[in-house]
């Protein structure tokens, strides 16, 4: 066991290693083990409290000031030496913001107001600057770009006011930069500069309209506000749709296995655009494998029609990954590919990638094979096609195929043994689904309904994306792997916090494993509190990214994993496809040794894209929630409390799912303390806690679409009346207890149609 490190090395070390800054890093670096990590823990601790080191994101440390190893900037104009140096997009310290001398690389050099993502490095500040940094990708060019609702006043001037959640600073418009634009409209705008110093002006900061984007208030301007907030690209430039027009099915077999007397069904949602995967299974022949299965999974050849290097490849790579809405999908490839040539399309050829797997009678894999071959399609079904003929209610659709599913559903029930040995992380959090009218309008809000049907596609990609990794592991191929980090004390003990409050236990001074978790969470099951400690179980996992390093995926419980499945959406899978057609010697259209060098950042990058999109889709579902509720303020909802801040408590509709906030100035007359740690509010008078988890009953004041925001007004707690809002006398209310709840979830007002 190696020496714990005083806290000067430590120090020292983490100044002059800031990528390996965190506390797993740093253990490793230091070869600590077992109760020196408790140690090492309590080192950092002290040394961020004393003002040596300072926390970071992802349980990470650094040098006060220091900036991380990878970090955002902003491009300012080239020196007088024509070098181009950039400074942090977030910096809110009162020193001035440290220089970043940018490197050389691809294509065309950053402009000046060009967001950068970028990984710096520490170096002697002899030439004015104080980091190197190496460009990863271009987030946004030119000046910052902004959406708001333009208000004109009637000398042609106006305001642009943001529509981003918490943005509460206004722009002026002066009259030349108003353009055309109209009293209320939603437009995009640019920042102006404050003159060739950049010296800040007096007053509100200036913009100049670029781009007039419709009434806001119309359902289809939701999603196309979070496409422009988060730079989502969503037109094809002309070459990359010239290139997927351009692209032909597959003639023949040329060199490909012939596959198409496989029953390989797709199985989706019924409003799937898309059809990436198929499967198929039957029985194992074989007398050495009783009572075991063979299970195909067969991907969509997307690798075919997008090479390396060419205008489909480098868009897909910009935009990453494709981003869902409820009114449209922002593709990763023109529609042509995704919906057309590169679809499992029922009834027609097509080229793919398959897995054949060999399970044993317990559901453990023995053996697995990748081939490249042509497959047709016999059947497109949905989910509840599938379970419904599974459950002895086949349709027109699914009567031919029975025998295809008996054996599906048999080889998953073999399966689901071994992944029940394995024991990953078993969440159970209702998916929310917003359905549209003909005019864009919700029609409805409610939950996806978890079938077996989605349990068994899901087990059978999970083993494909496994045997993926493994056989590149295997042929020594670099990848991208799919990893999930293990949760760091900080979280376990925040989530303990939560539990013990629920009167749960989580347990101590053992090595976080999925298990662990699932034990509380069925110490929860069927109780007030499940939903509360599913998400807090999901709070205190760390966000799983691509990176060429394996490092395991721990809410799977797996060692190794890889994306294979999705290549049409994801383009984590499209590189692994490319290292399987390397690996297997199948043609000049695999992995090539520019693709293998740039594995760090294309990792780095779509980590990042994966991110923006999600916040893109949670930005929308708020907006459209709101919308569906706009016309149902005043009235009564059943919620609990969803989070706990020293703003305010954060409440989640129990009928819609939707997040809504109950501001602390609103709480009563006495002073409310914010415990962090316990995540509650603690009345300083009355000694009154309020807790995550905990049922109330809240009227709604504000539904504000543009932005998604949901403004509450907290009535009871726990059948409990809430307290008296400061500055106003609320009606004395008859106490009913949880009558009044349960009130509110029967008599709902009937949704708009």
């Amino acid at each position: 066991m190696s020496q714990l490190p005083d806290k000067d090395r430590l120090a020292a070390f983490i100044r002059e290693n800031p990528d390996q800054a965190g506390k797993r890093e740093l253990a490793r670096a230091f070869g600590l083990k077992g109760a020196q990590r408790i140690e090492l823990k309590r080192m950092l601790n002290e040394l961020a409290d004393e003002g040596v080191i300072e926390r970071r994101a992802k349980r990470s440390f650094g040098a006060p000031g220091q900036l991380p190893p990878v970090a955002v900037l902003v491009a300012g104009a080239p020196d007088a030496n024509g070098d181009l140096i950039a400074t942090p997009q977030d910096w809110d310290r009162d020193e001035p913001a440290p220089r970043i001398l940018i490197l050389p690389g691809k294509g065309p050099a950053p402009g000046e107001g060009d967001r950068l993502l970028t990984r710096v490095q520490p170096v002697t500040g002899e030439d004015g600057h104080q980091y190197l940094g190496k460009v990863i990708k271009r987030i946004g060019s030119g000046p910052r770009r902004m959406l708001g609702i333009f208000r004109r006043a009637h000398d042609g001037a106006g305001r642009l006011v943001p529509v981003a959640k918490g943005d509460q600073r206004e722009w002026v418009i002066l009259p030349r930069d108003a353009g055309e634009a109209e009293n209320g409209e939603l437009v995009e705008a640019e920042q102006l500069s404050d003159g060739p110093q950049r010296r800040r002006a007096i007053g509100l900061p200036k913009a100049r309209i670029t781009e007039r984007l419709g009434a806001p208030g119309t359902a289809k301007t939701f999603s196309l506000i979070a496409i422009h907030e988060q730079g989502i690209p969503d037109a094809f430039p002309e070459e990359v749709e010239e290139a997927a027009a351009a692209a032909r099915p597959v003639e023949g077999l040329k060199g490909r296995e012939d596959l198409r007397d496989l029953p390989l069904i797709t199985i989706d949602p019924a409003d799937a655009r898309d059809h990436d995967d198929a499967v198929a299974a039957m029985p194992d022949r074989d007398p050495a494998n009783p009572g075991g299965h063979i299970v195909w999974v067969a991907i969509a050849d997307v690798a075919h029609y997008v090479r390396p290097g060419g205008a489909l490849d480098r868009e897909a790579l910009k935009r990453g990954n494709s981003t869902y809405f409820p009114d449209r999908v922002v593709p990763m490839l023109p529609e042509a590919l995704s919906a057309d040539l590169c679809s499992l399309v029922e009834g027609e050829d097509r080229p793919c990638i398959a897995l054949r797997m060999v399970l044993d009678e317990q559901g453990a894999k023995i053996a697995h094979d990748f081939h490249r071959g042509i497959m047709r399609s016999p059947a497109s079904l949905t989910y509840e096609q599938a379970q419904a003929a599974a459950d002895g209610r086949p349709d027109e659709a699914t009567v031919p195929h029975l025998e295809v599913l008996a054996a599906l559903y048999a080889a998953y029930d073999c399966a689901a043994q071994a992944r029940d040995r394995r024991q990953p992380l078993e969440l159970d959090l209702p998916e929310r689904r917003i359905r549209l009218d003909a005019a864009g309008n919700v029609a409805a809000v409610g939950f996806r309904e978890r079938l077996e049907a989605h349990r068994l596609i899901e087990e059978f990609m999970i083993h494909a994306n496994v045997c993926a990794a493994e056989t590149l592991e295997a042929k020594r191929r670099p990848l991208l792997y799919r990893v999930h980090d293990v949760p760091g004390e900080d979280k376990l003990d925040a989530l303990r916090e939560v539990a013990e409050g629920c009167g749960l236990t989580l347990s101590r001074g053992q090595a976080p494993r999925p298990a662990l978790f699932n034990r509380l969470l069925r110490q929860a099951a069927g109780s007030d509190f499940a939903e509360l400690i599913n998400l807090s179980v999901l709070r205190a996992q760390t966000q799983a990214y691509y990176s060429p390093d394996n490092l395991g995926h721990f809410g799977l419980n797996l060692r190794a994993y890889a994306h294979f499945t999705s290549p049409i959406r994801r383009y984590s899978d499209l590189i692994v496809h490319r290292a399987l057609i390397a690996a297997h010697d199948w043609g000049t259209d695999g992995q090539k040794g520019p693709e293998i060098e740039a594995l760090k950042e294309t990792a780095e990058h779509i980590s990042f894209t994966e991110r923006r999109s999600m916040t893109a889709e949670r930005d929308t579902n708020d907006r459209y929630l709101a919308a569906y509720l706009a016309d149902r303020v005043g009235n009564e909802f059943a919620g609990h409390v969803s989070g706990v801040a020293r703003f305010g408590l954060f409440v989640k509709l129990d009928e819609t799912g939707a997040d809504g906030l109950v501001p602390i100035a609103s709480l009563g007359r006495e002073w409310f303390r914010h415990d962090a740690d316990a995540h509650t509010l603690i009345g300083e008078d009355s000694g009154r806690v309020i807790a995550m988890g905990q049922k109330v009953l809240v009227r709604l004041q504000e539904a504000v679409p543009v932005t998604g925001g949901l403004l509450l007004e907290l009535l009871e707690i726990e059948g409990e009346d809430g307290p008296r809002p400061r500055g106003r006398n609320r009606a004395p209310r008859k106490r009913i207890g949880g009558a009044r709840i349960a009130k509110a979830k029967a008599k709902r007002k009937p949704r708009r149609h």
